[in-house]
């Protein structure tokens, strides 16, 4: 007969596990709680130093500094374009290059997917990569920021992993109902292949909206700043002027402190709000395009 009862040894080791994972999650917990409680708190608590958590004064100021002139919103817009097109982009690519890659009847499969693995290893470095765009025209383009990083060599030989472990008889059976190649790809072979688009779609999209250096290099003009730019010379400059404002709140009401946690408050929230509907999809399109070369 089975039984429920747990020996003292079992439930020893499963309070320690339940007190470790607590220890763990508060380790990761507490920090996003406090930069979130002092980008609201008054700068007169914010002074006093100590770890706050719970602000006693709630206050908008740092995010009205930081919300003063549309310079902001704009940024937060450009993003959000950059963001959702370069997705795009990088996911047709990626599976446009992948599917071909995980059929055994390409020539030369061995020799493509070579070149894809030294591009792992070896790059060509800042300046001859800056001389590529230029040369092609993309600099001081929203381009600049989305075509040099279109495929990652790394999610495509996931991707090209993940497409081999589809069955060769659902794409023959496709075949023998007159799908071509790129029938077979998009009736078949992607909308079984949605928990790694979706992985990979995250990935894409958490880089592109993270994106700094590549705007700070290509980008000249400030109005076509991505919010991650824009950030840092809030923080920068949280005592003076954003833009081309010309009425501020008064500086007594916010501190350089509060504006640089409000600014990543303001940068993390829309991948936050993202995360959780693709969350399930992330153990299974990683793993299964991972355990078969």
């Amino acid at each position: 007969m089975p039984t429920n009862d747990k020996t003292l040894s079992n439930k020893v080791f499963d309070w320690v596990n339940y007190a470790l994972l607590t220890l763990v999650s508060l380790i990761t917990i507490i920090p996003f709680v406090y930069i979130v409680s002092v980008s609201f708190a008054a700068p007169s608590e914010v002074v006093k130093g100590g770890l706050l958590l719970i602000p006693t004064k709630f206050t908008f100021s740092a995010y009205k500094y930081i919300f003063s002139t549309d310079t902001m919103i704009r940024s937060i817009g450009v993003s959000i374009y950059v963001t959702v097109l370069g997705t795009l982009i990088n996911l047709i690519l990626t599976s446009f290059t992948a599917y071909p890659l995980a059929r055994a009847t390409l020539r030369g499969r061995k020799t493509f997917m070579l070149l894809i693995l030294i591009t792992m290893l070896f790059s060509g470095g800042m300046i001859p990569t800056y001389f590529v765009v230029k040369s092609v025209g993309l600099i001081n383009s929203y381009w600049s920021l989305m075509i040099p990083t279109a495929i990652s060599a790394f999610n495509l030989i996931v991707l090209k992993n993940f497409f081999q472990q589809i069955p060769d008889g659902l794409e023959d059976a496709a075949r023998i109902d007159g799908c071509n190649d790129i029938g077979t790809l998009f009736r078949i072979v992607l909308p079984l292949s949605m928990p790694a688009m979706a992985t990979f779609g995250l990935f894409y999209a958490v880089g592109h909206w993270n994106t700094f250096f590549h705007a700070v290099i290509y980008i000249n003009d400030s109005e076509k700043w991505p919010v991650q730019v824009v950030l840092r010379q809030i923080v920068l400059m949280s005592q003076d002027k954003i833009g081309d404002s010309t009425s501020q709140s008064d500086p007594t009401d916010y501190l350089p402190q509060t504006i640089r946690m409000a600014s990543i408050v303001v940068a993390t929230i829309p991948i936050v709000l993202v995360y959780p509907f693709l969350q399930k999809h992330f153990a299974k399109g990683v793993l299964l395009g991972s355990v078969k070369g």
